[in-house]
């Protein structure tokens, strides 16, 4: 694939977590503990703005290899033959060095399927004794009983298990291999048997929308910490499944109003990502609702925003290459030619991006561009360029309503 990108649905992490007080790094969970009763939403909100643009969550595709033979993906026959090209296992020890020196970010490691990587763990634990917070990304079927205790065992903190609908027949008919969903059950009870914390995955589109409340009952039976919905970007690997899958806008925004609903219920931790109108609609309905976002009544969604592309989130393909995210094809720079935290600090890329003021078209006009900011890879999808309008938003900003442009 000429394209970077997460598998559908199987980013662990979700939530960036990095810096705390000064110098001292912490993780989102630590910064959490620490101002979770707080209901001003003031230390939130500056969390959330990330002024120095502290790295906070990197996704890294580990291999290309996998197992599976999902209709939006790459086949076995590729994958194989792009594994080729992955990093060594010197080469992964020290872009894990790389990451370290650049902050303290979740890594989340990612594939393909990484545990397809024989050294998975070796790399897992090197990065955990390095300090990183280290998660996992894996579509679950590899998971037996040997495999869930290697994975506890090399201190890994999260593992995400990627789900493309709430009961068999969808999830399969998807993956195109029968009997995967229940080899991914399976996988996810083994882990939280012995005490991992587990998300549930779920990239929404129009195979399995009228399936969220089931996939959200599904969460809460498994025992999942928590439950993150990706709304399908048509790049890369979404390509090939846009014209069929992609909802219309308006779909859109009434299946982030009904996960707003469901995130008030606060029985599970609930993310929506690569879905920006979110942090917009959340903010929307919390003034209806006469209530100040914070930590103590919207969780971790206080201290997040909307697109977090190359602000306090990067993709590392398994070449090296570097870019915003994994369904933004454009390269900020590559780890095999170039320091990783130069890439981060100065790469013109990123340096766009960080700037909500160069934003295009209406998200350029948009009361909430600092909170939502659009999807970078849904405007590069349909214009070419990542810094254009959202084209899958329906909100019309205010300056354009009332004729006051400037």
């Amino acid at each position: 694939m000429s394209h970077p990108h997460h598998p559908h649905g199987q980013h662990p992490g979700g939530h960036p977590g990095s810096h705390g007080h000064g110098d001292n790094p912490e993780t989102i969970k630590e910064t959490y503990a620490r101002i979770k009763d707080d209901t001003s939403g003031k230390t939130a909100a500056e969390y959330m703005k990330n002024m120095k643009n502290q790295l906070r969550l990197v996704f890294w595709e580990t291999t290309v290899g996998c197992n599976l033979e999902c209709i939006h993906c790459r086949r076995l026959d590729v994958s194989t033959t792009l594994a080729r090209d992955d990093m060594s296992t010197k080469e992964a020890f020290d872009f894990v060095d790389a990451v370290a020196e650049t902050g303290k970010p979740i890594l989340v490691l990612s594939g393909g399927e990484p545990l397809f990587r024989p050294d998975i763990f070796d790399i897992a634990r090197y990065a955990v004794s390095k300090g990183l917070n280290v998660a996992l990304a894996t579509n679950g079927t590899l998971v037996d009983d040997i495999t869930a205790t290697k994975i506890v065992d090399a201190g890994i903190a999260r593992v995400s298990i990627s789900f493309d609908g709430a009961d068999a027949k969808t999830h399969d008919d998807f993956r195109k291999i029968p009997g995967s969903f229940e080899r991914s059950i399976a996988g996810f009870k083994r882990l939280k048997n012995l005490g991992m914390s587990m998300q549930i995955n779920c990239t929404i589109a129009k195979h399995n929308v009228d399936q969220i409340d089931d996939l959200y009952q599904l969460a809460l039976q498994l025992g999942a910490d928590a439950l993150h919905i990706f709304m399908l970007v048509p790049v890369g690997c979404g390509v090939q499944i846009a014209d069929d899958q992609m909802l219309h806008p308006r779909k859109y925004e009434e299946v982030l109003n009904h996960f707003y609903d469901l995130s008030k219920e606060a029985r599970i931790q609930t993310k929506a990502t690569c879905a920006p109108h979110y942090f917009r609609i959340m903010r929307e309905r919390a003034k209806e609702e006469g209530i100040t976002i914070s930590p103590k009544t919207h969780g971790m969604a206080a201290m997040t925003k909307g697109c977090l592309a190359g602000t306090g989130v990067c993709f590392v393909s398994h070449k090296g290459e570097v870019f915003p995210c994994g369904y933004l094809p454009v390269e900020a720079g590559h780890v095999r030619k170039q320091k990783f935290v130069d890439i981060w600090n100065d790469s013109p890329v990123f340096k766009k991006l960080r700037d909500p003021e160069l934003l295009e078209g209406k998200c350029g006009e948009c009361e909430y561009k600092k909170v939502c900011e659009g999807c970078r890879a849904r405007a590069f999808y349909d214009t070419g360029n990542y810094l254009a309008e959202e084209p899958y938003c329906i909100y019309e900003p205010k300056l354009m309503r009332t004729g006051n442009k400037q």
